[in-house]
């Protein structure tokens, strides 16, 4: 195997190709164990929340920022709550705004058929 081929004389080491490819394979696993992963978490939403359903969806939320999961909160609309979608964005916005200090927005509040969808992540 060619250690350093540029080098004059270039440099060459003789060795044992399976016990070569172990040792890659081991120092993959190693790596691969390390690595964080992490979920995606949903909050589902209506636009006309009570206060304690609110803070018990954003106390979750909080708990799931501290073991490092995204969050992606959907806002369901239905029957007449779509000619309102502006009471909708402000909820996202109070979302936002309160969550700020621990979260920052992934994807901004968008309409997709009869939900809205926004997405934070943990700082």
């Amino acid at each position: 195997m060619e250690i350093a081929p540029n080098s004059k004389p270039p440099v060459c080491k003789v060795l044992d190709l399976g016990k070569y490819k172990y040792q890659a394979q081991k120092k993959a696993a190693e790596a691969r164990k390390k690595q964080k992963t992490f979920d995606v978490k949903e909050i589902k939403m209506r636009p006309n929340i009570d206060t304690h359903d609110y803070d018990v969806k954003m106390r979750n939320m909080r708990r799931f920022f501290e073991h490092g999961d995204k969050v992606k909160v959907t806002l369901r609309f239905r029957g007449r709550e779509m000619a309102h979608q502006e009471l909708g964005v402000q909820l996202l916005q109070k979302v936002k705004a309160e969550i700020d200090e621990i979260a920052k927005v992934e994807a901004e509040p968008k309409l997709e058929g009869r939900q809205m969808v926004m997405v934070l992540a943990p700082r």
